[in-house]
């Protein structure tokens, strides 16, 4: 029996080395999860029954599992590259065939499609034209490169303090180029349908007659491009969009609109832009108090077409992209995918693994949900090997094989005792 015993112990041992050998050759293979070599002994039951005194009959390779502890994320500079910082498993798509692995080293194909270096595209979920992710069944993700498409502006917000120690301006009828016949100015840029910018000047001249309940009011004109807003007929002058009207103190009453200060206004274009543009301006935070002039708020909605420039992904997966006008979009969402029992997973080679019957049906969903661990952008998941118990493990598997064949060896000279018996 020791020769049987002896053999066994060989290729048990032999199976250990090569899954040692295995877990240093790819100790530098991103996402890479080593395998440990599990034994277990043999019973010869059946030689009339197995009892007390039973000696076993040798060794086998019971199991060769993997451990899905973390590697070390190491940061590669890469946007497109992504480390998973807890449980779960890129989901990946090949023609249809869904694999999983940790690699996250993600590159864009020529079609725009988020793909590993095998060409696996990764699954996730899209974003509609608004941005707004839409969770629905994981498909492969494709970054849209056209540019994005301009936004007109139709809101602005204008928030500013008008002295409540000025003087009503000394020259009459106001004159956007006759700086006597205003207090103060502003401008602010503003967008077509087309993109265009246009340049929209904004002056304020204290009114003379203020109406109730105002104590003080102010005349505001406006215009786009040297344009006045509304549109002039000579020899008439501009007329006010509107009147902004201050209580004793110093808060807007007037425009009585909700909320209060709006003034909405048409802008004529020529351009083949749409038109005329309703811009809608809010004065809800402007003051009148009794230091100088001050802009303190100036925004608007609209900007201008933009090309897609980068991307940054957030730890919940979501990729946003960076456009050359200062604006970003979402453009879609990482899904994992984690399972009731990883160790179940059918291993593929390349850093892919299969869903198997033992593994369970794939648990997927957003990354941070759940028990799925969070997305790390710009690194990557490192190996988990540990070379330094590899090594002390090689020494004793080596060891264990040389006392197999000494095991062996014994059992031949004892046999060959036997055999020079006369």
């Amino acid at each position: 029996m020791a020769f049987q015993q002896g053999l066994s112990g060989l290729d048990a041992s032999a199976s250990q080395l090569n899954t040692i050998g295995n877990n240093i050759a790819n100790a530098s293979t991103v996402g890479f999860k080593s395998s440990n070599t599990q034994f277990s002994d043999i019973i010869a039951s059946a030689f009339n029954g197995a009892g007390s005194t039973s000696s076993g009959i040798g060794t086998q390779v019971s199991r060769i599992s993997q451990s899905f502890t973390q590697g070390n994320i190491q940061s590669t500079g890469n946007s497109l590259d992504m480390a998973i910082n807890g449980q779960g498993f890129f989901r990946m798509n090949n023609n249809g065939n869904i694999t999983f692995t940790r690699n996250g080293q993600f590159q864009l194909d020529k079609n725009g499609y988020l793909v590993d270096a095998a060409g696996n595209q990764v699954t996730g979920y899209l974003a509609a034209s608004n941005g707004t992710i839409v969770a629905a069944t994981p498909t492969p993700i494709q970054i849209p490169t056209a540019n994005l498409a301009p936004t007109p502006t139709n809101q602005a917000t204008v928030g500013v303090n008008l002295d409540s120690s000025a003087t009503v301006p000394s020259t009459t009828p106001f004159n956007p180029n006759d700086p006597t016949t205003f207090n103060n100015s502003t401008s602010v840029t503003v967008y077509d349908s087309l993109g265009n910018s246009h340049i929209a000047s904004l002056y304020f001249a204290l009114n003379a007659t203020p109406t109730a309940p105002a104590t003080a009011s102010w005349n505001t004109y406006l215009t786009v491009d040297g344009t006045s807003v509304p549109a002039v007929v000579p020899p008439a002058s501009p007329t006010p969009i509107g009147t902004l009207g201050f209580n004793a103190s110093g808060t807007l009453v007037s425009p009585t609109t909700t909320p209060p200060g709006q003034i909405a206004v048409s802008l004529p274009l020529t351009n083949g832009a749409t038109t005329p543009q309703a811009i809608t301006m809010s004065f809800g935070n402007s003051t009148q108090y009794g230091s100088p002039f001050g802009v303190n708020q100036l925004v608007q909605n609209g900007y201008t077409s933009g090309q897609l420039s980068g991307f940054t992904t957030s730890a919940t997966g979501i990729i946003q992209g960076n456009y050359s006008n200062g604006q970003s979009k979402n453009l879609g969402q990482i899904a994992l995918a984690n399972f009731a029992d990883p160790q179940g997973l059918q291993s593929l080679g390349n850093n892919q693994w299969g869903e198997s019957f033992s593994s369970g049906a794939a648990l997927i969903g957003a990354p941070g949900s759940g028990n799925l661990g969070a997305i790390q952008s710009g690194a990557v998941e490192g190996s988990n090997v540990n070379l330094t118990s590899e090594l002390v493990n090689m020494i004793t598997a080596q060891r264990n094989y040389q006392a197999n064949a000494q095991t062996i060896k014994t059992e031949d000279q004892i046999t060959q005792t036997l055999i020079n018996l006369r």
